[in-house]
C-alpha cells in the first residue's frame, strides 16, 4: 500500500508505482485538499483501466487530534521536576503552563495519570486535578513549541473518533468512491459501530489500532470491522517501545483468526525518505510483518514526500516476494493456521486448501459477490494463488487488500457449468495455469448469497 502526497500526485508517478507493485493507494485526509484527492482518484481509476486490474483506494480519516495551545515566543523550556499546569485559559503559555482547548480531557484525567507531549519527548504526571485544569510534574523535560500533540496513554476519552471535519471528509470520500475508510483513534467497539452506520455499506471499514487502550477490547473491535491497520506511529508513542512488537503480533494473530485483512504501517522504510536504500533493520522489519502473516504492508512518508518513492515500492515488493519464497515462511504459516469454525463455508474453504495441495492444483478459484468467500480462502493461507472472481467492481477493488488474492472482474455467473468454464478461462488467460492442469473451485449456491460457500469442485483447465 502506497500513500499519495506531493512526491507522487501525478499520473506519471502513480503509473510508476503501479508498475513497481503497488495495489492499494492511501489518501491521507490529514493533509491535502479535496481537489487534489479528487484528481488522484480520477488518475487511479484511469490507470485501473489501462492496466486492466482493480486498484484499491483507502481514505485515512484524521480523527481527533488533541493539541496544546501557543507559547510566548513560540516555545518554552520545560525543566525536569518542575510543576507545569494545563488549563483552558486563553493566555499564552510559558515554562509554568500552557492551554489545552479540549475540556473533555480534564474530565477523564485522574491524579497519577501520565501525559505525553511532542510524540512522547515530553513526559508529565498529574499531581492535582481541577474542573478545567490539571497540575503536573515534569518527568522528562525539554523544548516544547506551539500546537504540539498531546497523548494520554491508558486514559479512555469520552469523545467520538469522528470529528466534524471527519464527517465532512467522509461524505466527500464516499462520493468519490473510495474502497476503504480508515478510522483513527478507535478506543471501543462502539466507535466502529458509529462509523459503520455512517458509511452504510458504501466502503469497507479499516480500524487503525493506535491506542493501547483498544487492546482491552481487541476481539470485539476486530469482529465488528472489515480490516485492521497496526498503526505503529501513535501506538509507539503511547505504549513503551518494547511492547510494540508484541502488540503487533497479537493484533495480526487476532485479525487472521477472524479472517480480517490486516495491514502493518508506519516507518517501515523510513530512511528511504532521503536515501535510495533501506537500512538492514528496516528490511528485517518489513520481513517480520510478512512472516507474522500480515496481508499488506504500507509506505507512508516514503511515497508521500520521499525522494525515492518508486524505489521504496520496488524494494518492499522484493522483500515480500523473497520472504514468501523462504521455506521458514510456509512452516510459520502452517503452524499458525486457525481451526475452521463449525460452518459449511469454513469446512469447504479449509477442504479447498487441503485438496489443492493434495492434487497439486495451480490455483483456487473463488466466486464471490461480497468478498466473504474469497476472504475465507485467504484466511487459510494456501500454497497456491487465490483467484477472487466477482461481478462487483467494488468487491474486486477491496479484495486487493487480502493476502494471496488476485481479484478478477467477471460477468454474473448464470449456471454451475458457466462458473466452471469461467474459472478455467480466467486461470488460462491470467497465466495461472496451462491446459491440462487442475484448479479447485469454490462458490456459494444459489449464486449471489453472501457467505453461503457450499460447493467445491476440481476441474481441468481446457
Amino acid at each position: 500500500m502506497s500513500t499519495l502526497g506531493p512526491a507522487t500526485s501525478s499520473e506519471k508517478r502513480m503509473r510508476e508505482l503501479v508498475k513497481a507493485g503497488a495495489d492499494i493507494f492511501r489518501l491521507n485526509f490529514s493533509h491535502g485538499d479535496y481537489e487534489v484527492h479528487a484528481e488522484n482518484v480520477d488518475i487511479l481509476r484511469d490507470l485501473e483501466k489501462e492496466f486492466d486490474r482493480p486498484i484499491g483506494i483507502v481514505m485515512d480519516l484524521q480523527g481527533p487530534k488533541i493539541r496544546i495551545g501557543e507559547f510566548e515566543g513560540g516555545s518554552a523550556e520545560l525543566k525536569d521536576g518542575k510543576s507545569f499546569v494545563l488549563d483552558m485559559s486563553d493566555d499564552l503559555g510559558n515554562e509554568t503552563g500552557v492551554s489545552v482547548p479540549h475540556p473533555e480531557i480534564f474530565k477523564a484525567l485522574s491524579v497519577g495519570d501520565e501525559l505525553l507531549l511532542d510524540d512522547g519527548n515530553i513526559r508529565l504526571k498529574v499531581t492535582k486535578k481541577g474542573r478545567q485544569n490539571v497540575e503536573t510534574k515534569i518527568i522528562t523535560g525539554g523544548k516544547l513549541s506551539d500546537h504540539k500533540g498531546l497523548n494520554l496513554p491508558g486514559v479512555s476519552l469520552p469523545i467520538s473518533p469522528l470529528t466534524k471535519k471527519d464527517r465532512k471528509d467522509l461524505r466527500f470520500g464516499l462520493d468519490l468512491g473510495v474502497d476503504w475508510v480508515a478510522l483513527s483513534f478507535v478506543q471501543r467497539p462502539e466507535d466502529v459501530a458509529e462509523a459503520r452506520r455512517l458509511v452504510a455499506g458504501r466502503a469497507g471499514i479499516m480500524v487503525k489500532l493506535e491506542k493501547p487502550l483498544a487492546m482491552e477490547n481487541l476481539d470485539q473491535i476486530v469482529e465488528l470491522t472489515d480490516s485492521v491497520m497496526v498503526a505503529r506511529g501513535d501506538l509507539g508513542v503511547e505504549a513503551p517501545p518494547e511492547d510494540v512488537p508484541g502488540l503487533q503480533k497479537r493484533i495480526i494473530e487476532c485479525a487472521r483468526r477472524m479472517g480480517k485483512p490486516v495491514v502493518v504501517a508506519t516507518q517501515m522504510l523510513e530512511s528511504m525518505v532521503h536515501a535510495p536504500r533501506p537500512t538492514r533493520a528496516e528490511a528485517s522489519d518489513v520481513a517480520t510483518a510478512v512472516f507474522d502473516g500480515a496481508d499488506a504492508v504500507m509506505l507512508s512518508a516514503e511515497t508521500a514526500v520521499g525522494e525515492y518513492p518508486i524505489e521504496a515500492v520496488e524494494i518492499m515488493d522484493r522483500i515480500i516476494n523473497k520472504v514468501e519464497q523462504d521455506p521458514h515462511f510456509r512452516k510459520i504459516l502452517e503452524a499458525e493456521v486457525s481451526m475452521p469454525e463449525a460452518t459449511d463455508a469454513d469446512a469447504i474453504t479449509a477442504a479447498a486448501r487441503q485438496v489443492a495441495e493434495t492434487i497439486s492444483a495451480k490455483a483456487i478459484a473463488t466466486f464471490t459477490s461480497t468478498g466473504s468467500t474469497t476472504l475465507r480462502a485467504a484466511r487459510e493461507r494456501p500454497r497456491v494463488p487465490i483467484l477472487g472472481m466477482t461481478p462487483d467492481l467494488a468487491t474486486a477493488r477491496r479484495l486487493q487488500l487480502a493476502w494471496g488474492v488476485h481479484p478478477i472482474l467477471t460477468r454474473d455467473v448464470k449456471s454451475f457449468n458457466d462458473m466452471l468454464t469461467r474459472a478455467s478461462s480466467a486461470a488460462l488467460d491470467q497465466g495461472f495455469a496451462r491446459k491440462g492442469q487442475r484448479l479447485v473451485v469454490t462458490a456459494g449456491v444459489p449464486f449471489g448469497t453472501p457467505g453461503a460457500t457450499n460447493v467445491l469442485r476440481i476441474i481441468w483447465v481446457e
